[in-house]
């Protein structure tokens, strides 16, 4: 590779690790073309990208950004995975297929700005999904709605139960 095409990808390289908010390194050492591409298509369905990268070169851009804590991890075959959005997603694609295929290592990752271990991505795999969370927080808030407008429908019920009570024990009169 020549020296300007490998500025031009640090170039690249330094825009993406810039704008991904979360970002798995692992080791691929093993893996068949066939499994990469279905890693591929698990973290891509997950609205992820995954990239293959030159060590030296991840290293170089990894300057000045959010991973570079771990940029001493890059050694070996290595592979990123990132996205700008949804980290729980993308924990749950790599530690589902991690678990299939134990040939990928999970290295090291950054998740929010905060450098994670093995541990910690199983946490966040653990974690219900954004949609999950959304469901749940809709219940809670229509839960109390609810409550509010049987209370506010419980006031007239009970009058009338009363009137009505009141009215066959005729101490009202008619």
């Amino acid at each position: 590779m020549r020296r300007d095409d490998k500025e031009k990808e640090i170039g690249n390289l330094r825009k993406e690790f810039g704008d991904a908010r979360n970002l798995l390194l692992a080791g691929f050492q093993g893996l068949t073309v066939g499994q990469d591409t279905e890693l591929r298509r698990a973290i891509r369905a997950t609205g992820s990208r995954y990239r293959v990268v030159k060590n030296t070169l991840a290293k170089r851009a990894a300057e000045g950004t959010a991973l570079e804590p771990i940029k001493d991890q890059f050694t070996g075959s290595s592979a990123v995975a990132y996205n700008a959005e949804d980290p729980v997603s993308l924990a749950k694609a790599v530690t589902t297929y991690a678990k299939a295929h134990p040939r990928l290592v999970f290295k090291a990752g950054v998740v929010e700005g905060r450098v994670i271990d093995l541990a910690d991505l199983n946490h966040i795999a653990n974690l219900p999904s954004k949609e999950e969370l959304i469901s749940k927080l809709m219940f809670l808030l229509n839960a109390g709605a609810q409550r509010l407008a049987s209370v506010v429908q419980a006031v007239p019920r009970n009058l009338a139960v009363v009137m009505e009570e009141a009215g066959k024990e005729k101490k009202f009169p008619e």
